[in-house]
């Protein structure tokens, strides 16, 4: 690791295909009223102009900017990589389709400051829509002064990537980001919460994350394939229960239903070893079985869970659709 730069910010910016985004997510950066950054453009293997719209940023702002390409792996190892050359004493990720707000770094630096036994300092959210008026309220829970990431993280990430400032020294015991296509983010933050990092919030905006057609992980109608939700639930479980969080808590009733549900899901594109995994870490966040999950299971025992999860999809797909008993709004749900 190089030699770490005192009051330095290094800005990990992962980018795939997304030349005409990256250009506006640099200014932002170049815009800070903070002084001392560095940005670091961590292609992910693009195959279009983004390459060159890299490499002309590196020319253009030499001491500043650097681009480094890497192969295909997806947005963590990305960031990953950016994270290993950074030098600064704060580190940024920034979504290569999103903005900072101007004074981000100089308010969020400031209440690190002040408040020197947190590791993470995060502000409010403004969503933009492309083609509407910004938002008017702070999007998710970033308007929310919340002292750390659990249990809330059982119920949904309520913050985006680019929200938080972090400590380097709480980057370096995070430790490397996953290789999971989705939801690195979320599990990223789920070893900082095991940690029991405490968080600094920030009145204001600042950062704009901006909807639009291309491809966002959170929008485009994909997730984790089975065995990798196997590693998901199994990282947030584990990062929850080192954060203390107990079975009677009710995000990890909602947590349980969440998987028992997930599940299904994986029992019905045939993974049985998954959905098996997935059923157990159910029964294992729960505060006692229901009668529900005990016939769920008995059921799978029987006839397996591909028939077990193909009536499940059939249920929610013509049944009454009603949530269950534990079942939490997430944070981006109106109201």
């Amino acid at each position: 690791m190089p030699e770490i730069i005192s009051d330095l910010v290094s800005v990990v910016i992962p980018v795939n295909n997304r030349a005409r985004m990256l250009g506006a997510a640099v200014d932002s950066v170049l815009c800070q009223t903070w002084p001392h950054f560095e940005i670091i453009i961590s292609d992910d293997g693009s195959t279009d102009d983004t390459v060159e719209l890299g490499r002309a940023l590196e020319i253009q702002h030499e001491g500043v900017v650097r681009y480094l390409w890497n192969p295909n792996r997806g947005a963590g190892p990305a960031r990953e990589a950016g994270r290993q050359i950074a030098r600064g004493e704060f580190i940024q990720y920034l979504d290569s389709d999103d903005t900072l707000c101007p004074r981000k770094f100089e308010v969020q630096i400031a209440a690190l400051r002040l408040h020197p036994e947190c590791g993470v300092a995060y502000g409010q959210i403004r969503l933009c829509p492309e083609d509407a008026a910004p938002m008017d309220k702070p999007h998710k829970w970033s308007g929310r002064a919340l002292p750390a990431l659990f249990p809330w993280l059982l119920v949904d990430r309520w913050w985006n990537t680019n929200a938080p400032l972090w400590r380097r020294s709480v980057c370096e015991t995070i430790g490397p980001w996953s290789d999971l296509r989705y939801s690195q983010d979320w599990e990223y933050d789920a070893r900082a919460g095991a940690l029991g990092v405490r968080l600094a919030h920030c009145p204001e905006y600042v950062t704009n994350q901006h909807q639009h057609p291309g491809n966002r992980q959170t929008g485009n109608g994909k997730w984790l394939s089975p065995p990798d939700q196997v590693r998901f639930f199994r990282s947030l479980h584990s990062a929850a229960c080192k954060a203390g969080v107990e079975n009677l808590a009710p995000e990890m009733q909602h947590f349980s239903r969440w998987v028992f549900s997930q599940a299904r899901k994986c029992g019905a594109l045939g993974d049985a070893e998954s959905a098996e995994t997935l059923f157990q870490l159910a029964l294992q966040s729960a505060v006692s079985p229901d009668l529900k999950m005990k016939l769920i299971g008995a059921a799978a025992k029987m006839f397996g869970w591909k028939f077990v999860g193909a009536v499940g999809q059939f249920r929610d797909r013509y049944g009454d659709g009603k949530t269950g008993l534990h079942t939490q709004k997430q944070s981006w749900m109106v109201g």
